[in-house]
């Protein structure tokens, strides 16, 4: 029987997405047809965005999973009409673009390479920039992007600190978890990324406290979630000197409202939500081998914990 695919995440994502996804499904030899429109009690599959115009799953009756195509669900997860099986994406490219996005910011403050960009004719700063093994870099959030990107700094050598809610073991890191573990990686952050994801216990998690516990003129790149900083909260870091610079790629509203003050602050550098995006080459790769998955009655990948919100 021919499984129906509804793409529910607008017709722009569609005309990137059509071909790459039916090729991947007859790459998986799957009977499936995919579509923009469907009574809903003959779909078997709905890969989604948030945008979508889809936000009541109940009549979807025979629906086997919902496909997100985005690494981040916090504007699903608690869809009281979604009873059904729920799968974020884990895609290779938005992985090696955010392991890219990080390595590249970290190494542009270890080096201090914003004095020589932005320096003045005759300023001559000979500063020698430590060693990594001397430079100590936080990480908050230690599943695949984190442990991806933890991965490539500690090629360089950086004295890597994590943290996570629960327990975990990276090599290459002293991992930290609970509250007290927290503090500890902020202690040590010289560097702090941030790759959680957006709950209810992590929504301004960096805030005026947390912020403190920073060394005095560290810099924060923020490629996770804007929830999870503290914008007044921030912008009093940055004005103090405690926070050195900041690099934010996501934020609460987006696109980045024009009179934020984030946009004329000297000390914070604003990229368009770039740092990890959805490719959707790998994607469609991925889609593809969920519904086969499903198909063959097999568990899904990446299926999201509603508990955990993620």
């Amino acid at each position: 029987m021919t499984a129906i695919v509804l793409f529910a995440a607008g017709p722009q994502m569609y005309e990137e997405y059509r071909t790459p996804l039916m090729q991947a499904m007859d790459k998986q030899g799957l009977d499936a047809r995919l579509v923009t429109d469907a009574a809903p009690e003959s779909v078997d599959y709905i890969i989604y965005a948030p945008s979508s115009d889809v936000q009541d799953f109940t009549p979807y009756t025979r629906c086997k999973a919902v496909l997100n195509l985005w690494a981040g669900v916090e504007r699903i997860v608690s869809n009281p009409t979604l009873t059904q099986p729920l799968c974020r994406m884990v895609d290779p490219s938005l992985t090696q673009g955010m392991v890219e996005y990080v390595c590249g910011h970290v190494l542009r403050y270890h080096l201090g390479m914003d004095t020589h960009i932005h320096a003045r004719p005759g300023d001559w700063n000979a500063v020698e920039p430590p060693l990594a093994q001397e430079r100590k870099v936080g990480i908050l959030g230690l599943g695949a992007l984190g442990q991806a990107v933890a991965q490539a700094l500690a090629g360089f050598g950086f004295d890597l600190h994590g943290w996570a809610r629960s327990a975990k073991s990276v090599p290459g890191m002293h991992c930290h978890h609970g509250q007290d573990g927290l503090d500890a990686c902020l202690s040590h952050a010289e560097i702090l990324v941030t790759l959680l994801p957006l709950t209810a216990g992590t929504e301004n998690l960096l805030n005026a406290r947390t912020l403190a516990l920073l060394p005095k003129g560290a810099a924060l790149i923020n490629p996770g979630r804007g929830g999870l900083v503290d914008d007044a909260a921030l912008i009093a870091a940055l004005v103090s000197g405690q926070i050195g610079h900041a690099t934010l790629d996501v934020f609460r509203t987006e696109p980045l409202p024009a009179d934020h003050p984030f946009w004329a602050h000297p000390r914070v550098t604003v990229t368009p939500h770039i740092a990890a995006t959805t490719r959707a080459r790998t994607a469609a790769q991925v889609i593809a081998d969920n519904i086969a998955l499903g198909e063959q009655g097999l568990p899904f990948l990446h299926m999201v914990d509603r508990g955990r919100g993620y």
